[in-house]
């Protein structure tokens, strides 16, 4: 199993890299991770017939933007969406005159599924729950070829973020903040934060993305974030785009 970080940055591109999108390629299928500008390097990695699956966390606009790039993925096979409550009328909205193209004009078929908080198995084992944002926002736990992959983003720490993350073999955690605000209203997570909860989840590796680009600019920045991170939680790493996890 290989994961790729096509995109970690939140909000929008930067010289830092582009918005949020990761691949996981497994022994019997693709699984993306959010559809942020990183999405349209997706089709670099997808060459087998493999199913297809596209887990959007919400739909803030830096985690959608990248299903304008749908086209370009060299898909044969069909391609499942899934998400949340609301999945199929944010995609009506989207894929339709001016905005874009109808799914119907994709070269390959589009499926969709909207998920209720709980236990799924489709085939793909997984588990999905809310987690604290502003807005609608699913965190992912996924059981991969005998590994746990947790994918958090965006959110501030919380007890569903706990439950994702525990014993996860690799947990993706967002770091938007540069500071946890004591008035965290967006709901968004720094370097300690993600730290101290890799400590409390018992996770064995931890891989920091979703950086704020204002927070985060440079590549120098982001490594400081893991600096500090670091003195909580050892196993720590600053995702960029195109860093590649071999499992």
């Amino acid at each position: 199993m290989k994961i790729f970080f096509l995109g970690t940055n939140g909000w929008y591109d930067s010289t830092a890299g582009s918005t949020p999108s990761i691949l996981i390629d497994t022994v019997d299928s693709y699984i993306i991770l959010d559809a942020g500008f990183g999405l349209a390097k997706a089709g670099e990695y997808i060459k087998k017939d493999k199913p297809v699956y596209l887990f959007l966390t919400h739909f803030h606009l830096d985690h959608i933007c990248g299903l304008s790039a749908l086209s370009k993925l060299p898909l044969k096979q069909s391609l499942t969406i899934l998400s949340h409550k609301g999945l199929n009328k944010m995609l009506k909205t989207l894929f339709v005159h001016p905005y874009a193209s109808p799914t119907k004009d994709l070269s390959f078929k589009i499926k969709t599924k909207e998920l209720k908080e709980g236990s799924y198995n489709l085939p793909i084992k997984f588990e999905c729950r809310k987690l604290a944002h502003i807005d609608l926002t699913f965190g992912y736990r996924l059981y991969l070829e005998d590994k746990i992959i947790s994918y958090c983003s965006d959110t501030k720490p919380c007890i569903n973020d706990l439950k994702l993350a525990t014993g996860a073999d690799i947990l993706i955690h967002e770091c938007g903040y540069n500071l946890q605000p004591p008035d965290d209203f967006w709901g968004h997570t720094d370097p300690e934060g993600a730290g101290k909860l890799a400590i409390e989840a018992g996770v064995k590796k931890l891989y920091l993305t979703h950086f704020g680009p204002n927070a985060f600019p440079t590549r120098a920045k982001r490594l400081e974030a893991q600096k500090r991170t670091r003195k909580i939680f050892k196993n720590s790493f600053s995702a960029f785009d195109d860093t590649m996890i071999e499992l």
